[in-house]
């Protein structure tokens, strides 16, 4: 087995060595846990910003509600990248964080993404910062229905419109596809009363509701550490709880390929996948101190 000339350790040692300070850093401590789109990419599910991903412009909130083609162009989309998003399965990493608060390892979750898989994989204590892609919701009587449902009825109304893409990597974590032409496609509308349906989930542009960041700060203030995976807080949304957590003295550990807005403020940053980490952590951690 070659062995590292002193100075150049190999990126293998190095990981090794940081999760080995991270492990220290967050044993014995409640853990509160932000996670983002770079833990569902093992699921097959790209993310915005990652080292491979494609980039694109998500849609905002403003652009949906006032352009009847854009939004005809997004249904269509949504339509199509669906079906891949609500077939994705969690993966260890999704486990991991469950199996912890199994354990009493944590004081909950926080996630970015829409995508319901850490539910999927089994934790309880979870805050969907930005909402849920298997919900929409009519912005004129604020109904809220399944996006299960909306399918069929978008199905009835598209009779052969394209099922699926021709490659998971063309769909987005808002499930976002790239397709072809959309000039044709029907647009469904609230069946309660003719107002305009929109995803469930918060868009570029809108604000995340003010009760769930106050529970969300909350998680934080209860637990000793944070520990952040899959996500690089390019928005604010996410990099507000980091930055809450070194403000008060919490420690942060943050786990990201890639570097992330949030590196200067972290006590431990390892760049590495994420899935493996947490396996290892959930594993390798001790019960918390009572």
């Amino acid at each position: 087995m070659p062995h590292s000339l002193p100075g150049h350790e190999t990126a293998a040692s190095r990981t090794s060595d940081l999760l080995a300070q991270a492990l220290g850093l967050l044993a014995g401590s409640r853990l509160a846990v932000l996670t983002g789109a770079g833990l569902s990419t093992d699921s097959g599910i790209p993310d915005y910003r990652g080292p491979t991903s494609v980039p694109r412009s998500p849609m905002t909130y403003q652009q949906f509600v006032s352009d009847p083609v854009l939004r005809r162009r997004y249904w269509a989309r949504n339509h199509v990248g669906w079906r891949h998003m609500h077939r994705a399965a969690p993966n260890a990493g999704h486990f991991a964080i469950a199996a912890m608060e199994r354990r009493g390892l944590l004081t909950g979750l926080i996630t970015q993404n829409v995508d319901r898989l850490h539910s999927a994989a089994g934790s309880r204590q979870v805050i969907d910062l930005h909402g849920r892609f298997d919900e929409v919701i009519c912005l004129d009587c604020r109904r809220i229905i399944s996006r299960f449902a909306l399918a069929e009825r978008l199905e009835a109304l598209n009779p052969g419109f394209e099922t699926g893409p021709a490659d998971a990597a063309d769909v987005a974590p808002d499930a976002d596809a790239d397709v072809g032409a959309t000039d044709s496609f029907v647009v469904a509308d609230c069946q309660a009363c003719g107002g305009m349906l929109k995803p469930h989930f918060v868009y570029f542009g809108e604000s995340v509701p003010k009760d769930r960041v106050e529970a969300a700060y909350a998680l934080v203030d209860r637990a000793g550490a944070l520990l952040v995976a899959g996500t690089s807080l390019t928005v604010m949304s996410g990099l507000r709880f980091v930055r809450h957590a070194a403000k008060h003295g919490t420690p942060v550990v943050i786990i990201n390929r890639g570097t992330t807005r949030g590196d200067e403020l972290a006590t431990v940053k390892i760049d590495t996948g994420v899935s493996g980490s947490l396996t290892f952590l959930a594993g390798a951690l001790p019960a918390p101190a009572s």
